[in-house]
């Protein structure tokens, strides 16, 4: 579908499909068994402009669009599903809301340095018990002086372990609910108080870090809230709808990893003295794949599309990453059973692909959330 694309956009997808098959895929399943990420390859995507996609270049980003960067995170999460992660989260979840929300002064300090990939973001909604339901907020950010003082847990945040700088969320006052969510950004090495608590042992997406982090009558300075208080459910929303595009981007290059190592293990295995690429069952697993991911490149494309053009998306976000994660999963479930007890084992990426899969289904809202997000925007236009 290279005719849908511009020079510019087939531009920074070769170079990412270039960087990812040569640099990241031949170290994707040590990554996965050692539960790392690459500090050489967060550098050289840096470099390269990757860590700042769509910031634009005096803010030390890429200065790409929307487009370009679901093309490249396609390309990375193709080769490692956990760097996807990684590089998305950064991106998605840190820089965007610094650029969207945050003052000159905070971004010559807070983005230009994760934007040009000198350090790593993180952003930091999710609680035990705060995750679809953002009004149950329990960490707080309370007003002392020229600081404020925050408390809380969050929970499941990727990029914990490693970040240098933190957006979060956090209630400025209890009495009004949601209304009363702000958003912040630290330098973790500046907040006294601040420490990463547990590293998650997951299931997949091992070479990005998922943390818990503990704020304990942590001190940020005053300056350091995003827009005005009380808005921080608006800047969460709008940087969760801009984020699962990223999402639906990631399970589309796992998605395409599977069908790769479907097709050329299918041409490859013989049954019955003949490839068993030559039998009906396993060709309708193939085309369904095929149809199914190009379907969902199609959706996310027109997601991005609509966030270049600043025009409404959060609809088409919701489908795309709905869409496009479980056509991965189904994809990997589809590609384990080609390739048969071989699948089931580590001799083959197939079994990593299938892990890295199911989180997309899951985090920056579960399916069943997309779907009532999806809803609500049909029936808002019939009233």
């Amino acid at each position: 579908m290279d005719y849908l694309l511009t020079d510019e956009q087939k531009m920074a997808r070769d170079m990412a499909r270039k960087f990812a098959d040569s640099e990241l895929k031949p170290i994707a399943d040590r990554l996965d068994r050692e539960h790392t990420h690459s500090p050489e390859v967060v550098k050289a995507l840096g470099e390269m402009g990757v860590m700042g996609v769509a910031v634009p270049v005096e803010y030390g980003g890429g200065g790409m669009d929307y487009v370009s960067y679901a093309l490249i995170v396609a390309e990375i999460s193709r080769a490692c599903g956990g760097t996807g992660t990684l590089v998305a989260a950064h991106n998605s979840l840190y820089c965007y809301p610094m650029l969207k929300f945050g003052a000159e002064q905070q971004k010559q300090r807070y983005l230009v340095p994760a934007a040009s990939g000198q350090s790593v973001g993180c952003y930091a909604l999710t609680e035990a018990n705060a995750g679809s339901d953002p009004a149950a907020l329990r960490t707080t950010a309370r007003l002392d002086g020229d600081s404020w003082v925050i408390n809380g847990e969050k929970k499941f945040i990727s990029n914990g372990n490693i970040a240098d700088y933190v957006v979060f969320a956090a209630t400025t006052d209890r009495s009004k609910g949601y209304k009363g969510i702000s958003q912040f950004v630290c330098d973790v090495r500046e907040t006294p108080g601040y420490k990463v608590g547990r590293v998650e042992e997951k299931m997949g997406i091992n070479a990005s870090g998922t943390a818990e982090l503990i704020f304990e009558d942590a001190r940020i300075p005053k300056e350091n809230i995003l827009g005005e208080p009380g808005s921080g459910l608006r800047q969460m929303l709008a940087t969760l709808d801009s984020g699962r595009i990223s999402i639906a981007a990631q399970a589309l290059g796992i998605g395409r990893a599977v069908l790769e190592e479907s097709l050329e293990y299918a041409q490859q295995r013989e049954q019955f003295g003949r490839p068993i690429s030559d039998f009906q069952a396993i060709q309708w697993k193939l085309a369904d794949m095929a149809t199914q991911l190009d379907a969902a490149e199609l959706l996310i494309w027109r997601a991005a599309l609509l966030e270049d053009k600043g025009l409404p998306f959060e609809k088409e976000a919701a489908m795309a990453k709905m869409f496009a994660s479980d056509v991965a999963m189904h994809a990997a479930i589809e590609g384990v059973q080609i390739l048969g007890g071989y699948g089931y084992c580590r001799d083959y990426p197939m079994e990593r692909h299938m892990r890295d899969a199911k989180i997309t289904q899951i985090y920056e809202g579960t399916n069943e959330i997309q779907r009532l997000v999806i809803a609500r925007n049909l029936l808002k236009k019939r009233k």
